[in-house]
């Protein structure tokens, strides 16, 4: 795209934008005549994929701001009013809306709702800043066609996004995502509701308390012994951060109201999109939880626990022998909590017959080995917790029940009646299970060892890099390009046994790559390969960031608990030899 067409498309876009802030931006910089920033703006249009829209906020349609999000908001009301035509004859359409605490975003809801409005479909818009479960639990509670939440969960300040979901609470997806896509790059038109007509018309209704309350009650509800919290709740000492996001209200009534002592970080607590404390508000990384693990050494606390902006993402830090926190893992988060809730169930005798639990494919099957010891069946899918969701409905159509799900990527799905993860029944359960092994005269860690002692150790990696811009895009298809072209035939010493392409829908054994097994997955660009021993690792680009992601699932057995050590150290070094040779990859393709 030569310089005459970006100031074209900039020019266009500029007559187009109603809102100032946007507006002036792209204005500002045809003035300046400013070709490069342009480019990077306009090169293309922020896609709808299959679960909405993120990007970095600004002017111009490879960015976040009002203009896309009507587009989007039109394009998904018409495909509602397409796919339910006698609901929409009868004006029986509705949406819930939701939004975060970051730049923006309740601007882009309030956007979101009034042409959900102006549509003819009724539209519940929370009052303020609420967490994406919420917004996921009052779409079924409120029996609703769709609903969107404007956040960009734990990506950088810069960063906004736009997640809709379906009736069932769940985020979209086929065929109503490919129906909503196309329709989304149809829209030649935009119809609109200002914010007072819309309440006037009656299709435009505010919501908080109705929502909260039985929200609250629901993450209660979840757990296997509350009694033991309210007993003992002055025997623990939490520090909890929202990571100024959304968690805040929730989590210090939840926790609250069974007796726990919950000091938030105060710097942390309001809700500001500008998060002035950190980088990244993400409670996978060890710098977002500086602040809380800081208090929570000066409080001589029990855990310190953080939420995402969204508040679906949960992590967590426990004081090891010296005082110093331990920051746990999302795998290991989510062994320790599938654990205890088989454990519960066993042992309260509320275990149902058929249990299953799922996992993403880039999760540790550390997951595979608890659940197997506990007659429960282990269901893979693709990464995201619209797949969970389809796996449970899928699982419990068959008859089966469902009784836990996660990802390594910090999400927990606790009740059965949210379809999405949430780190506020998770952050209560964590509680719980604290207190329950602290009965037993363990602390959390040394339950964690405990299970590795008995399962075996698993030590988990993540390695990504970002490749921005329209050049990346390219790089990264060239990286799984090759990945599946050329294959790998060893990792870190150890040889492939087998390879899974998943958007070829085969696995195979490289030595004889001819023999295929067809995959029940759906397709998606996700390549493992298992390596002897029990090790698995995943190259996936991200769906929501310029960035391509590895995961090393890692195993090493462990014979007695004597030799936990030895163990550890061998995958340190397996995991250390397969990231570097990943680095290497990377950086060629750079």
């Amino acid at each position: 795209m030569d310089a005459a067409d970006i100031l074209k498309r900039a020019r266009e876009y500029s007559a187009q934008e109603k809102d100032v802030q946007f507006r002036t931006e792209v204005e500002a910089l045809i003035a300046q005549n400013d070709i490069q920033e342009l480019e990077d703006r306009f090169y293309q249009t922020l896609e709808f994929g299959t679960g909405g829209l993120r990007g970095i906020m600004g002017g111009g349609t490879n960015r976040m701001n009002t203009l896309v999000i009507k587009r989007a908001t039109q394009g998904l009301a018409n495909y509602l009013i397409k796919t339910f035509p006698e609901k929409a004859r009868d004006g029986a359409l509705s949406a819930v809306v939701a939004y975060d605490s970051r730049k923006n975003s309740d601007v882009f809801a309030e956007a979101t709702a009034c042409i959900f409005a102006a549509n003819g479909i009724k539209t519940y818009l929370f009052s303020a800043v609420r967490p994406t479960p919420e917004l996921s639990f009052a779409i079924r509670r409120l029996h609703a066609d769709t609903g969107v939440i404007v956040t960009a969960s734990h990506n950088p300040r810069t960063y906004n996004g736009y997640k809709a979901y379906w009736n069932n609470g769940a985020q979209v997806i086929e065929p109503h995502d490919a129906g909503i896509i196309r329709e989304v790059n149809a829209v030649s038109a935009i119809t609109e509701l200002s914010r007072d007509e819309a309440i006037q018309s009656g299709r435009l209704v505010l919501i908080d308390r109705e929502i909260d309350e039985p929200f609250w009650a629901l993450c209660t509800a979840q757990l296997f012994r509350p009694e033991l919290i309210t007993a003992r709740a002055q025997e623990v000492s939490i520090v909890y951060t929202p990571l100024h996001g959304t968690g805040a209200l929730h989590v210090e009534k939840v926790l609250g109201d069974l007796g726990l002592n919950v000091l938030t970080v105060p710097e942390q607590r309001q809700p500001d999109g500008n998060f002035p404390t950190l980088e990244r508000p993400n409670p996978e990384e060890a710098d977002a939880l500086t602040m809380a693990i800081a208090l929570g050494e000066k409080e001589h606390a029990d855990c310190v626990m953080a939420t995402d902006p969204d508040a679906d993402r949960f992590g967590s830090a426990f004081p090891g022998p010296d005082g110093k926190f331990v920051l746990i893992s999302g795998n290991q988060m989510g062994a320790l909590l599938l654990e205890y809730v088989l454990l519960s169930r066993t042992e309260l005798g509320t275990m149902p017959e058929r249990p299953v639990v799922i996992r993403s494919v880039v999760t540790s099957p550390f997951a595979d080995a608890i659940a197997a010891r506990y007659g429960a069946r282990l269901v893979e899918c693709l990464t995201g917790f619209k797949w969970i969701a389809v796996a449970q409905e899928s699982a419990e159509a068959a008859g089966e029940h469902y009784v836990f799900g996660y990802e390594e990527s910090y999400g927990y799905k606790v009740e059965r009646d949210v379809f999405d993860k949430d780190g506020i029944s998770a952050a209560a359960l964590c509680v719980e299970m604290t207190l329950y092994w602290r009965s037993r005269g363990k602390s959390l860690l040394e339950h964690l060892d405990d299970l590795y002692s008995e399962y075996g150790y698993y030590e988990d990696r993540a390695i990504s890099q970002n490749f921005p811009g329209s050049s990346g895009v390219e790089t990264m298809k060239g990286i799984m390009t090759r990945l599946r072209n050329d294959g790998l035939k060893t990792l870190g010493g150890k040889r492939v046994v087998m390879i899974r392409d998943i958007e070829r829908g085969v696995s195979f054994d490289p030595v004889n790559p001819s023999a295929t097994t067809a995959l029940s997955l759906p397709k998606s660009n996700v390549l493992q390969f298992f390596l002897e021993g029990g090790t698995v690792v995943s190259a996936r680009p991200s769906g929501t960031e310029p960035k391509i992601k590895f995961y090393i699932n890692s195993v090493v057995p462990v014979q007695e608990r004597a030799a936990l050590g030895g163990a550890k150290t061998a995958a340190a070094e397996l995991c250390d030899a397969i990231a570097t040779e990943i680095q290497a990859t990377l950086q060629a393709a750079k």
